[in-house]
């Protein structure tokens, strides 16, 4: 499924717009929808295929507490923080 994922998050964002003009694009947009199950990116990531995703541990899981990763351009799922810009910034989108 990821393999097929191509859509920049700059066309994400261009398209959430196309159908909702309206749509709320804060930080706080974005960890609303992750913990709705969401993929979410901001378009000022420039690589195709970014996003981030919360991730909630399981019976089988090390880690005991939700986490949120990221999948790189390279195709990596790596931890991710925050920084103030991406806090801060209105340009997060849904991705699918």
């Amino acid at each position: 499924m990821d393999d097929e994922f191509n859509e920049t998050a700059s066309e994400a964002i261009e398209r959430a717009q196309s159908e909702n003009p309206l749509s709320d694009q804060t930080f706080g947009y974005a960890l609303y929808e992750l913990k709705a199950g969401q993929r979410v990116a901001r378009s000022g990531w420039n690589g195709k295929g970014m996003y981030i995703e919360l991730q909630v541990p399981d019976a089988n899981s090390k880690m005991t507490l939700p986490y949120i990763y990221m999948k790189t351009v390279q195709g990596d799922l790596v931890p991710w923080l925050a920084s103030q810009t991406d806090l801060l910034t209105e340009d997060w989108c849904i991705v699918s």
